[in-house]
């Protein structure tokens, strides 16, 4: 069984991100005085300045709950994965995967190399038995509310099973980060029509309704029904996934900078604008990535959540928050118990 709320303790990878370790010091703070995050952390990165920094702030943490794990190099984003791996093996994020392997730290939190940290993750901590490769995951804002996008990149060309597997993941991630009890699971593809799809997505499709009870599915759908707020896990592939995310995050700042150009064309526009600013202050929140910032890499024997690079401290602490419902809701015994159900199903259905 995971480890409760209340003792969960957090490695995060402080080198990793574009801002530099003083933005994760300035998450850490925000995550326990603002979300009221209880647990431990264990900062990994270069001592001498990580103690610096902390005496920069006024403490108002328990210097108890606070640790540092010093660890002299960094994998830099452009730097070939396996190689940095070999070659890094006292970086801040090797050496916060050595502390979620040796059981230091229940999760880990990084905005590092994502190549680096999807192998260094897959090589120590291993897939959970039953899954065949492990996905990202991520929170999506919508009409109602969030959904969760599985997978967005780390298997950019799958296999039905791994599908069926992204679903199992998914719809555990959404009761454990959204608080779903019966995530509704939804199967990206071209049109609902029984036959409509690629072979990938008739092959998914059949395996799915065979594990509905494991999962709560609801069939396919298609694109223009993601944002309706009636879909709580949508299923796809790495290569669609990456392409949703990413466009959809272009299109969020594409209408939001296109708002604020309009509204500052003349003076009238202007008082209108001071009228609503805390209207599109609110819709600035609801449609930002900060509050559900973290992508897990489900599927493997540890807790490991992936944040941008360019990542501020908002952002960094609602990874750790994340981090540490994970942890709370024993995801990854859900998981296991669940993946083990489902290709049970699919063995059988197959043999019949």
């Amino acid at each position: 069984m995971g480890a409760s709320a209340v003792n969960c303790t957090i490695a995060v990878d402080t080198m990793g991100g574009d801002k530099g370790p003083a933005e994760f010091i300035r998450g850490l703070f925000y995550a326990v005085e603002e979300l009221k995050l209880e647990g431990e952390f264990i900062l990994v990165g270069k001592e001498k300045l990580l103690r610096r920094l902390l005496k920069v702030r006024k403490l108002t943490i328990d210097p108890d709950r606070i640790h540092i794990h010093n660890a002299t190099e960094v994998i830099g984003m452009d730097e070939k994965p396996i190689q940095a791996l070999k070659r890094k093996k006292d970086s801040s994020m090797v050496q916060a995967l050595s502390l979620l392997k040796d059981g230091k730290a229940q999760a880990l939190v990084s905005c590092g190399n994502t190549g680096a940290l999807m192998a260094g993750g897959t090589l120590r901590m291993r897939p959970l038995p039953g899954v065949d490769r492990p996905a990202l995951a991520t929170i999506v804002p919508s009409r109602k509310k969030p959904f969760v996008l599985i997978d967005v990149g780390a298997n950019p060309e799958s296999t039905a099973l791994n599908l069926v597997h992204n679903a199992t993941l998914g719809s555990n991630y959404a009761k454990a980060a959204l608080g779903i009890s019966q995530p509704r699971v939804g199967l990206l593809t071209i049109g609902t029509e029984e036959g409509k799809g690629n072979s990938l997505i008739n092959e998914t499709h059949g395996y799915l309704q065979k594990i509905n009870g494991v999962i709560n599915y609801v069939g396919p759908i298609e694109g223009f029904q993601l944002f309706d707020g009636n879909i709580d896990v949508v299923v796809c592939d790495g290569f669609v996934g990456n392409i949703v995310l990413k466009s959809s995050e272009a299109l969020f700042g594409f209408i939001g900078s296109t708002i604020k150009e309009e509204l500052l064309r003349n003076t009238k526009r202007k008082i209108g604008a001071a009228l609503s600013a805390s209207a599109f202050k609110d819709m600035k929140v609801r449609l930002s990535p900060d509050q559900h910032s973290g992508a897990p890499l489900l599927g493997l024997q540890g807790n490991i959540l992936k944040s941008h690079g360019s990542s501020n401290y908002v952002a960094i602490a609602n990874a750790m928050r994340i981090a540490s419902e994970l942890v709370k809701h024993d995801m990854i015994d859900s998981i296991r118990s669940d993946i083990n159900q489902a290709n049970a199903l699919i063995e059988t259905a197959e043999s019949e």
